[in-house]
């Protein structure tokens, strides 16, 4: 019964992290079918996700963590634990962030009135630089998808629940991503199907990410490593959203929209939290 139960936590777990990582192709998607990029809600939509990610990672997130290291640790030294494993997770993360490859900006995402410029010939890169910036945002994604694949599925795998928050959470701050990574290399190639499927497979990096860790973490798996491995999680999400999503939706839009987005996303989350109690 007990591997019946871990063997269904399992899939779920993998099923929620490929569906988070795969919304790349979303951003893709839109980049050739769309006409134009709706800002606002593209604003919104990431304060949003920022807003999620923040609250369930101090509310919800580093609280399980601290409860299960000072239960099997004790009061002081599993709060000493949780509080490594958080700035451990940031630590990680940003050594990510500075390690990756950048051409120009990596992390800058591209709209949809990107396209109309290039086919006016408005848009003076040159097709090997678009070519290059394509690969190397999706060599950024991909590399950054790796951890937030490992705190998707170690998520679910302890609380479904707090999983499927945390996956759609991933999944509207990956669509953007799936933008900056297609436009480039549509315009470089001239191939819409070699451009949505570079960006597509830059997303499967997440549940490999998780399978990875799962596996390389499966023979020490046990209470303590999970209580560090949540509040490592918690300073990942965390760090991606002062990072990356509220700098990216403040970008796109008013600075208030950002905050509304924001203050949203913590609102259901924490709805979406009491709702479990």
């Amino acid at each position: 019964m007990a591997d019946s139960m871990l063997n269904e936590n399992l899939l779920f777990a993998s099923l929620l992290t490929l569906f988070a990582g795969l919304s790349t192709g979303i951003g893709s998607a839109l980049a050739f079918f769309a006409k134009r990029t709706n800002t606002r809600l593209l604003t919104i939509s990431l304060g949003f996700s920022a807003g999620v990610m923040i609250y369930v990672s101090f509310v919800e997130i580093f609280t399980k963590s601290r409860d299960i290291l000072t239960l099997e640790l004790g009061g002081q030294v599993g709060t000493y634990y949780a509080v490594l494993g958080f700035f451990a997770g940031i630590l990680v993360i940003g050594i990510i962030d500075r390690l990756v490859p950048s051409i120009e900006n990596t992390h800058e995402m591209r709209t949809l009135e990107t396209i109309s410029e290039i086919e006016k010939g408005e848009y003076t890169h040159k097709q090997d630089k678009l070519m290059k910036l394509g690969i190397m945002s999706a060599l950024a994604i991909a590399i950054h998808n790796f951890p937030e694949g490992l705190a998707t599925f170690t998520a679910a795998l302890q609380d479904p629940a707090l999983g499927i928050s945390i996956a759609v959470a991933i999944a509207i701050h990956n669509i953007p991503e799936g933008i900056a990574v297609s436009i480039p290399l549509f315009y470089a190639t001239g191939n819409r199907k070699k451009a949505f499927t570079l960006s597509f497979l830059s997303g499967l990096a997440e549940p490999m990410g998780a399978l990875i860790g799962y596996l390389l973490l499966m023979p020490f798996l046990n209470d303590v490593v999970f209580g560090v491995l949540f509040a490592f999680v918690a300073g990942i999400m965390v760090f991606i959203s002062l990072d990356e999503l509220l700098p990216a939706a403040e970008e796109f839009g008013e600075h208030h929209l950002a905050i509304y987005g924001l203050v949203a996303g913590m609102g259901v989350m924490a709805v979406s939290l009491l709702l479990f109690l």
